[in-house]
C-alpha cells in the first residue's frame, strides 16, 4: 500500500494587465479586499487599515458574522504581502495567505496567490483549509483581474 501526501498549499498564477502598484493597493487595502475575494468568505473590513509593514494587524469581519484578526508577517510595498489569521484575541492557528506580485514588460505583473496551512494544527479548521484549492485561489487572482484591468 502506497499513501500520497497530500501538500498543505494551494496556488494560483497569472498576467495581470495592470501595472504593480495599482495591483498591490487593492490587496494592501483590507477595505478592498471583499470585493475580489474568490472564497466568499470576507463581508467587510473597515476602511482606513491599509497595511505598510511587517506588524500591521488588520481586522476582517467574515461573511458567516466571525471577526479575523490577521498579523503582517511579509511585507514588500509593491511587491509581497502575507498575513496569518487569528480569531480576535486568539493565537495564530497556522495558516497564511500570500500574495506576490512580478512586475513585467508593458506594464503587466504576474500576481502569485498562496494560501498555506502547512502548520495548521487545529483538526476543526483542516476541512476549510482542504477545501480552499487551487481553483478558489484562482477565482480570486481573476476577480482582482478584473479590478485592476478595467480601473475600478
Amino acid at each position: 500500500m502506497t499513501f500520497t501526501r497530500r501538500p498543505k498549499t494551494a496556488t494560483a498564477s497569472r498576467e495581470i494587465a495592470a501595472d504593480a502598484a495599482a495591483i498591490f493597493e487593492l490587496i494592501a487595502d483590507p477595505a478592498q479586499q471583499p470585493r475580489w475575494d474568490g472564497n466568499d468568505n470576507l463581508a467587510q473590513a473597515a476602511a482606513g487599515q491599509r497595511v505598510h509593514a511587517v506588524g500591521d494587524v488588520f481586522a476582517m469581519t467574515l461573511t458567516n458574522g466571525q471577526h479575523r484578526e490577521n498579523r503582517v508577517v511579509e511585507f514588500e510595498e509593491g511587491r509581497r504581502i502575507a498575513w496569518n489569521p487569528a480569531p480576535v484575541g486568539e493565537p495564530e492557528p497556522g495558516h497564511l495567505w500570500r500574495w506576490a506580485l512580478e512586475p513585467l514588460d508593458g506594464g503587466r505583473t504576474r500576481v502569485t496567490h498562496t494560501y498555506d496551512w502547512t502548520l495548521l494544527a487545529d483538526r476543526q479548521r483542516m476541512a476549510k483549509a482542504r477545501a480552499t484549492t487551487d481553483d478558489r485561489l484562482r477565482a480570486s487572482v481573476d476577480r482582482l483581474a478584473g479590478l485592476a484591468e478595467s480601473g475600478r
